[in-house]
């Protein structure tokens, strides 16, 4: 159970890591977009994809704190 404990905080290490990478990416391509494009959505949209990935990452701690649990 402690093995399965640390893959799920790696797990949601990673993704946060993903979360953060895709939220930045986002947020130059819509600064870049209203800028020189004429995108008419307000920056804050470009976060709008990081919402999945955090519920996800909450999951995987949640589920990484029971397995630690059922370890000991």
């Amino acid at each position: 159970m402690k093995k399965l404990s640390n893959c799920f905080w790696v797990l949601a290490a990673l993704l946060s890591d993903v979360m953060c990478a895709v939220a930045a990416w986002n947020i130059c391509d819509m600064r870049w977009g209203i800028r020189y494009a004429g995108y008419s959505a307000p920056v804050w949209v470009g976060l709008l994809p990081a919402i999945p990935y955090a519920l996800a990452a909450a999951l995987c701690a949640a589920l990484a704190l029971v397995f630690r649990k059922k370890a000991a």
